[in-house]
């Protein structure tokens, strides 16, 4: 069966998270999105763990359920630690195979610094003392790098980021089998690292509250899922389990392009070149963003496709699209009450589109919502690169006017 995952986010305990970040709340999105299977997030923050153990029933094979949503126990780690002069500061994402074994994870991070402070604990620990440490705890434990390429906080990142796995992680990166993209690069961007061959390629949302769940994930046939079989199915890359991952288009993650937002400065690597690194407006230098970064490490031209690739679809929110069909604002309440509308008539989100057929769509939608979703799915969009901090834009062309497609049938 096909199984839709999100496994990287975080709850109400981290910093600039939404209070709906709590059970009830993630449960009842995850079903208006199609995720079948949820990372808890954070189970490292003690009030946390605590509550997810008492509410939380376990379903067998490391899998746990909430109101009718499976969950695995996940959370994020940042490390932070000096190597060749500068300070790296890397995120990971950690999965672990049931409720005890994260319990002893724990008790082993706890002894590196503070788990209370923030859902998203900060240890001043290496990335390969913290993969040794993990694994120490728990060798059935998994850590991903999580949003790769972001500049200030990621594996690869241009502020604090390394040139490779093996240099950020030594010899702890035999150890470490998959990477998460992250919302500004793309499956085919990170095809021109050959370097990234051996690894898998994961897509989840991060998301810091319930609406933001699934804008990344990963999908997969099991025909059981556990969490043995999750992993199984990302280490060997075997694409009759792995099918493909669902990704925004990179240009609208918030760090595709260089730039500077105090000045309003968006600049492609090339033009990052000319300038010598420095806004062309104030002169201090930019935040490298992912593109330029994946340009830095590539060795294989824009359009390579290595062999073991696994599939991947982009996609535009719901509510984003509903919002520029209806042109309203996204947090209006004519998008939120189509948005339920159209969920509860299909099913999911996801269904709506990745499944919905054409002609099933264009009967049970409004007219420039149904053209809308064709042309996101077409990728016929006009995208303005997201840059230091501040996501792209994307506009959905319509007809030119004395055309226009109704907003209703």
């Amino acid at each position: 069966m096909r199984v839709i995952a999100d496994l990287h986010l975080h709850s109400r305990h981290s910093r600039a998270t939404s209070s709906d970040m709590d059970l009830p709340g993630l449960a009842q999105w995850a079903k208006r999105k199609g995720i079948d299977l949820l990372g808890t997030g954070d189970f490292t923050h003690p009030e946390w763990y605590h509550h997810l153990t008492r509410h939380l029933l376990p379903v067998g094979e490391g899998l746990y359920a909430y109101d009718g949503v499976r969950f695995l126990f996940t959370a994020e780690i940042a490390a932070i630690w000096s190597h060749d002069g500068r300070v790296r500061r890397v995120h990971f994402l950690i999965l672990a195979p049931n409720a005890e074994s994260a319990a002893r994870i724990n008790g082993e991070l706890a002894r590196i610094g503070n788990l209370v402070a923030d859902g998203r604990p900060m240890l001043g620990v290496s990335g390969e003392c913290l993969v040794e440490s993990v694994l120490g705890a728990c060798p059935e434990a998994a850590l991903i790098p999580a949003h790769a390429w972001t500049p200030w906080y990621s594996i690869f990142g241009a502020q604090s980021g390394f040139d490779s796995l093996d240099e950020a992680l030594g010899p702890a990166a035999r150890h470490v089998f998959a990477i998460e993209t992250g919302l500004s690069s793309d499956p085919p961007m990170n095809w021109r690292v050959s370097a990234l061959d051996r690894v898998a390629l994961v897509s989840f949302s991060d998301a810091h509250s319930p609406p933001r769940l699934g804008r990344e994930a990963t999908a997969f046939d099991l025909p059981e899922i556990s969490y043995r079989s999750l992993l199984s199915a990302i280490r060997d890359r075997d694409r009759e389990r792995f099918l493909f991952t669902i990704e925004f288009f990179p240009e609208e993650g918030k760090y595709h392009f260089d730039g500077h937002r105090a000045c309003g400065v968006s600049l492609a690597p090339a033009e990052t070149r000319t300038h010598h690194g420095r806004c062309p407006v104030c002169g201090r230098p930019v935040t490298v963003g992912v593109l330029h970064r994946v340009e830095e490490l590539a060795d294989r031209p824009l359009g390579h496709r290595p062999p073991t690739a696994i599939p991947y679809c982009s996609l535009v929110p719901l509510a984003e699209i509903l919002a520029q069909a209806l042109d309203q604002g996204v947090n209006t309440k004519g998008v939120e009450a189509e948005y339920d509308r159209l969920v509860h008539r299909f099913g999911s989100e996801f269904r709506i589109l990745l499944d919905l057929p054409e002609e099933e769509l264009r009967r049970g939608v409004p007219p420039r919502v149904a053209e809308a979703i064709a042309k996101v799915r077409a990728g016929e969009l006009e995208i303005e690169p997201g840059y230091d901090g501040q996501y792209g834009t994307i506009h959905i062309p319509f007809p030119t006017e004395g055309q226009e497609l109704p907003l209703f049938a």
